[in-house]
């Protein structure tokens, strides 16, 4: 996806393009650059840039601004929708919620709040209109539809979001991520059979992709499957050994099926992983 430009984001947090340029170099944001070196943010960029103009009106020093934002990447959920998400400060501390809950600081200190929802309601449009344009041009790859996916997920337009990991996986089939995430959208929509049928064709173009044995034993499982998913959650911890939940979810079919010795040692394992 080309990103969202300089003009875009202005025109969306309601500044001049001088200062989204200036805030995008100072805030070291990690945008990509077009063929004649124009920025082009994405969404998360966008949610950055919104919190370092919050927190530099509310006259934090600019040094702790940048300090909280490097917090505030690390914090944010990567390639996962980010429309639940609620942002908030007290002095220059920032604070991520996933639940759309109320915070109320101590009298005195820097404050804001707001919800991600606000701004992606705003550039779900741009989203939309991008994975048009795309459907225009005869050269984007399997790749560049993945990526038109994420973005369109991360603002909740998952209508197109599934349509660009379709068309990822009709150029590219052994595009493993865009089956994930194509499955996990179906599986949300309540189509477990299909969404299993994706996390399989994940499996088999990339076995050593935990991720996808762990979705397909979801499905699975949702799908009363109870051995065959036991066998993708082994699958899982084959391929990493500290995946935590693969651990859990082996624990409960195992106790339902009456081996207490492994639910136990798969349950020790997950406490051990999660302490």
């Amino acid at each position: 996806m080309s990103g969202y430009s300089t003009n875009d984001v202005a025109e969306l947090l309601g500044l001049s393009p001088a200062k989204v340029r200036s805030l995008a170099r100072a805030g070291r944001l990690s945008t990509r650059r077009g063929n004649r070196g124009q920025y082009q943010f994405s969404f998360q960029d966008i949610v950055l840039l919104r919190t370092a103009q919050e927190l530099l009106d509310a006259r934090v020093p600019p040094r702790r601004v940048w300090r909280a934002l490097r917090s505030l990447r690390q914090q944010l959920p990567n390639g996962r929708p980010l429309t639940a998400v609620r942002i908030a400060a007290q002095g220059d501390h920032v604070v991520v919620r996933d639940k759309d809950t109320s915070w109320h600081p101590e009298s005195g200190q820097v404050t804001f709040d707001f919800s991600v929802s606000d701004i992606a309601r705003q550039v779900a449009p741009l989203a939309r209109e991008a994975a048009r344009s795309a459907r225009a041009t005869a050269d984007v790859g399997s790749d560049d539809w993945f990526q038109i996916g994420l973005e369109c997920e991360s603002v909740a337009a998952f209508v197109e979001a599934k349509a660009a990991y379709r068309r990822a996986v009709e150029i590219d089939p052994s595009h493993d991520e865009a089956h994930i995430n194509l499955g996990r959208l179906l599986h949300a929509d309540g189509r477990v059979a299909d969404a299993a049928s994706q996390y399989r064709q994940a499996v088999a173009a990339a076995p050593d992709n935990a991720t996808a044995h762990y979705n397909l034993g979801v499905a699975l499982q949702d799908l009363g499957r109870r051995e065959q998913a036991i066998e993708a959650y082994r699958e899982a911890v084959s391929v990493d050994p500290e995946f935590a939940d693969a651990h859990y979810n082996l624990a409960q079919l195992y106790e339902k099926s009456g081996n207490k010795a492994a639910a136990i040692r798969h349950l020790a394992r997950y406490k051990a992983l999660v302490a």
